[in-house]
């Protein structure tokens, strides 16, 4: 018992002393290499701590060997940019000047829920405010506001807020409609019909995002044919 006591304390501080060795990131900032290792190292205590005939040194040598391989390609990213490219990715940009990039969001399998739960996160509801909005390599959404959108600016500067939405409620959703929120908003099918004619749209199949704002603005992207055309290829 006091062995398997003592091999779990000083495996518990080799891995504390690799992890503060790594850096001081938090799981959601870890590149890809570095949460590889993350977890190589939990895998590789775990069998010496739980096995009392693993040697303890079989568990110790394996981790400061990861540690040792991440230092190594932290260094090189830090010196070549074509390495961190290949190992970390490159960011990609997702909305320019209010516009979602349809091919990017399709590329990274994200859709146009996830992108706007995201910029909610980041206390952006409009998507027209967007200047730019980019998904960087460890993951996260960095989202760049129009000066005219920033409320500190607006504030700062004196400019009436009175008419500035307080919710965005999406309609649809890369071509499925939305029928509680629709509803939700006092529309039907009829009035979208409408809206979506006057945008020279037939269906809500032709939409990749709609939105409308308790000020009743509503917002249409139109969906990109070929990405449309690429999702029936692979249905």
């Amino acid at each position: 018992m006091l062995t398997c006591f003592l091999r779990t304390v000083i495996l518990y501080l080799v891995i504390v002393l690799a992890m503060r060795v790594m850096g001081k990131r938090q799981i959601g900032q870890l590149q890809p290499s570095e949460l590889v290792v993350a977890i190589l190292i939990s895998e590789v205590a775990a069998v010496p701590m739980q096995d009392l005939g693993v040697p303890l040194v079989y568990g110790v040598i394996p981790i400061f060997a990861l540690l040792a391989l991440e230092l190594l390609w932290s260094a090189l990213c830090a010196r070549s940019v074509r390495m961190r490219n290949l190992l970390c990715g490159r960011p990609s940009v997702l909305i320019r000047e209010g516009v979602p990039d349809q091919r990017q969001l399709f590329d990274l399998r994200i859709n146009a829920a996830e992108l706007m739960e995201e910029l909610r996160l980041k206390d952006v509801f409009d998507i027209g405010t967007v200047t730019c909005a980019v998904l960087e390599t460890n993951g996260r959404l960095s989202v760049l506001v129009k000066p005219g959108d920033r409320p500190v600016t607006a504030a700062k500067a004196g400019l009436p807020t009175s008419d500035d939405a307080s919710r965005v409620t999406l309609l649809i959703v890369q071509g499925r409609l939305i029928e509680k929120n629709l509803r939700a908003e006092g529309k039907d099918r009829r009035w979208l019909a409408e809206i979506l004619r006057g945008k020279g749209l037939r269906s809500p199949a032709d939409v990749f995002l709609m939105t409308i704002d308790d000020l009743g603005r509503v917002v249409v992207f139109p969906a990109d044919r070929p990405l449309r055309e690429k999702k029936e290829e692979a249905v």
